[in-house]
């Protein structure tokens, strides 16, 4: 029966696709919330183009997780180890029982403060950091700041964001672009730690 003009009622889910590796066509459920955005198909698929299809062995973290589209995917994909952090408690409930829905060993979920987290983080410890904060929350500074040590030498950090990324701000970090695009409103960065 036609629902047109119906409200979402404010516990309606939706859901997200993890769009490659073995968990491919698999869906993960989020509440539609303000402010929350999963990360598009089209983004994810590009991202991962990026860094290449197989993640075997990689440590990933998913710093503002969120609808967790970024993290599954990368479990999916084979990381050995990721950790999702996410400090709202209806997302990290969610997201507790996708990964024993999807049976995802390797991903880990914590409830915390992305920023605390990782300022408390051991240097060097993971090869991707993955960060996709609230855009009217102003975080992309912070973010990227507290992110950047986290980056072994040659790895990776993503950053999703409303506006192009200010390239000044990276030497400073040991960070440079290596890719970048734009999807609608969402524009899409991933940098490099310098190799040495």
């Amino acid at each position: 029966m036609p629902t047109a003009g119906r409200t979402v009622p404010p516990n309606h889910a939706s859901r997200v696709r993890i769009i490659g590796g073995r968990h491919r066509g698999r869906t993960v459920r989020f509440p539609d919330a303000p402010g929350l955005r999963p990360t598009p198909d089209r983004v994810r698929e590009t991202l991962f183009n990026w860094l290449g299809q197989d993640m075997t062995g990689w440590r990933v973290l998913d710093a503002f997780a969120g609808s967790g589209a970024l993290g599954f995917e990368a479990a999916s994909r084979g990381a050995a180890a990721v950790v999702l952090l996410e400090s709202e408690p209806k997302l990290v409930a969610l997201l507790k029982a996708a990964q024993q829905r999807l049976q995802a060993a390797t991903l880990r979920i914590e409830r915390a403060d992305a920023l605390a987290w990782m300022a408390a983080a051991p240097r060097a410890s993971f090869d991707l950091v993955l960060l996709d904060p609230p855009f009217d929350a102003g975080l992309f500074e912070q973010a990227l700041t507290a992110a950047a040590p986290l980056v072994v030498a040659g790895g990776f950090v993503y950053l999703e964001s409303d506006r192009p990324i200010d390239e000044a701000l990276l030497p400073g970090l040991g960070l440079r672009l290596h890719r970048a695009g734009r999807a609608g409103m969402v524009h899409f960065h991933l940098l490099q730690r310098a190799a040495s």
